[in-house]
């Protein structure tokens, strides 16, 4: 289920500053991330673009599109919503305005907080972490057992 997402509501929930000169970059870093590890893709608004640098950008499974001054992602949210008609359901919603939320219920796509999608966003990233010490705990039992072979060879020569 790919995800409409408003990036400004979700940058200061993911531990990022809204106040900084590349937030919106790192929130796409952590967008493409999300999307490897969990295989789907993310629509992602930023409102406020100056005039010459809005548009839409693809980094990958993410695309960014970058509204211009003078209207919001969450109106940009409710075009695409609109756009997208009974395909809606087939997607999810990240906003915390309630009026997006409420849109996208009638559409039938999933709603979710920013703080809930941050939190969704935090465990994509548990099972390369948990996989990873699997592996190092395997390779430490394996390096044991080889120990434990040369030290058994050891006493038979």
């Amino acid at each position: 289920m790919p995800y409409l997402i408003d990036g400004h509501n979700l940058i200061p929930k993911c531990g990022l500053n809204l106040a900084s000169m590349d937030d919106e970059m790192e929130l796409i870093t952590q967008l493409q991330s999300f999307c490897r590890s969990t295989r789907k893709l993310v629509e992602v608004y930023f409102d406020g673009a100056p005039a010459g640098q809005d548009g839409k950008r693809r980094y990958g499974l993410v695309t960014a599109y970058f509204i211009r001054q003078g209207t919001t992602a969450d109106a940009a949210i409710r075009r695409r919503l609109k756009g997208l008609g009974k395909a809606g359901r087939n997607w999810s919603v990240v906003s915390s305005d309630r009026e997006v939320q409420t849109e996208a219920r009638q559409a039938g796509a999933r709603v979710l907080t920013s703080e809930e999608f941050a939190h969704e966003l935090w465990k994509s990233q548990l099972p390369a972490q948990a996989g990873e010490e699997k592996e190092i705990q395997e390779t430490s039992e394996e390096v044991i057992e080889w120990i434990k072979k040369f030290r058994e060879r050891g006493k038979q020569s």
